[in-house]
């Protein structure tokens, strides 16, 4: 009998909820006996999670297909652009099976029907480890507490893609993320669509973690996980008047206080063309409490400029909420036609040459709100979670800096420190983007 172990490649596209379903997949192919090869060649199939919210994402999904493809040959689709299976199979018709989000059992069953185990698999022998497999660095992982999303934004195609509102009962989160941090994680990336939506579904029902009661609900749930022990990081926030029950668990140290919040626009005319809160003035009168309660939140957001029908005006009315908002964080998009999504048929589209131009001024703008956010910060201590580690330096992150995303602590003058390492800082410097820093005392 043949005993070499079949291998699967696999590649992840697209935002970190797409990453914690190729994490799911992943795990559950372990415990079926394969293993994960880091090259095409290596492996006898390829594995493609895909993202298709915009055309960039998904040119970019397609063209990693056709690399899997010419590198190895035998290929699986499957994740957001995975929804339009003829779309992938006109412009790469070998691919051998395509699937779309949430699809974890059709992966599962493509890899076993194409790749079959060649001997019995003991899963006493080949262990899996409790909290499964992660493809993040061993010291935080993202937390996904429900798929799909109940809005109808104009600009997106989400609901039609992973579905409606469907979160996990509080108990199932606990127990994952209580698996994580006994394994090393010290930070915890709450995730989701609409992660302020979460539990409306189970109509908050009460579920149980170890015996204990644990209602399916935001605020109830992030007390709950700040009782691990690690920093529970929330992102996605929409909003709604509830969030405001959780500035005072970031105040009280129970979570981090941070809000990662998709406000998209400034403008009410052009919010009410998104389908989205268009109060922009009472958006900013909640930003003003939350940081009366909680001095030390910071605020991440992103924006679109260009959508259809934005005037001057429009545009302006955005420079002065973010003058206003004073955030410490933004990221800013030229607005991107999705297939399906309604917005396609809205009148007045802003050319492609005045999309670039409020980009790079909305940019300027925030950058130097930015920088003076963040050259207030010299002179404090900090507590820092490390990532990386080498010699005297190190690159950490605070409460203000989700990885990948936000800006980094550059440490000099360290010893004896490795990443996952928790420590305080002195901030000596700062720029645009990063904090300089040393150990306290050093």
């Amino acid at each position: 009998m043949d005993n070499t172990q079949r291998k699967v490649g696999f590649v992840s596209l697209g935002c970190p909820k797409a990453l914690v379903d190729s994490e799911r997949i992943i795990t559950q192919l372990k415990m079926d006996g394969y293993g994960i090869s880091p090259s095409y060649e290596d492996a006898d199939i390829v594995v493609v999670n895909t993202c298709g919210f915009i055309d960039a994402a998904r040119a970019e999904s397609l063209e990693a297909i056709g690399e899997a493809l010419d590198a190895n040959g035998r290929v699986l689709v499957t994740g957001c652009l995975g929804a339009e299976a003829g779309t992938i199979r006109d412009i790469h018709p070998k691919v051998l099976d395509v699937s779309g989000p949430q699809q974890y059992e059709q992966v599962v069953d493509a890899v076993h029907r194409h790749v079959p185990i060649p001997r019995h698999h003991d899963p006493f022998q080949d262990l899996v480890p409790p909290q499964g497999i992660r493809l993040t660095p061993r010291h935080y992982a993202y937390l996904k507490i429900s798929e799909g999303c109940n809005h109808h934004c104009t600009f997106c195609i989400i609901p039609s893609m992973r579905g409606r509102l469907a979160s996990r009962p509080a108990g199932d989160v606990m127990g994952e993320a209580e698996r994580l941090v006994e394994s090393g994680v010290r930070e915890l990336l709450v995730i989701s669509q609409d992660t302020s939506a979460y539990g409306s579904d189970l109509k908050y029902r009460t579920d149980f973690w170890n015996g204990r009661p644990v209602r399916s609900r935001l605020t109830e749930l992030c007390t709950a996980l700040g009782s691990l022990g690690a920093w529970v990081r929330l992102h996605y926030v929409y909003p709604y008047p509830h969030v405001d029950e959780l500035i005072p668990l970031m105040a009280d140290g129970v979570i981090l206080p941070y809000l990662d919040i998709p406000l998209q626009h400034g403008s009410p005319s052009v919010l009410k063309a998104m389908r989205r809160p268009a109060a922009a003035d009472r958006t900013l009168d909640r930003i003003h409490r939350w940081r009366q309660a909680c001095p030390d939140i910071a605020l991440r957001s992103t924006f679109i400029v260009g959508f259809p029908g934005e005037t001057d005006e429009d545009f302006e009315l955005l420079l002065d909420f973010i003058d206003e908002a004073q955030l410490d964080r933004v990221g800013c998009f030229r607005y991107s036609p999705v297939e399906g999504a309604t917005a396609n048929g809205l009148a007045d589209p802003v050319p492609d040459a005045v999309m670039h131009e409020r980009e790079a001024v909305f940019m300027a703008r925030q950058a130097e709100i930015s920088a003076q956010r963040l050259k207030a910060r010299v002179g404090k201590t900090l507590q820092v979670l490390v990532d990386e580690a080498d010699g005297a330096t190190a690159i950490a992150r605070s409460h203000a800096d989700a990885p990948e995303i936000d800006g980094l602590v550059h440490i000099n003058g360290a010893s004896g420190i490795s990443a996952g390492d928790m420590l305080d800082v002195h901030v000596t410097d700062a720029d645009q983007h990063d904090l300089f820093a040393v150990p306290t005392g050093g």
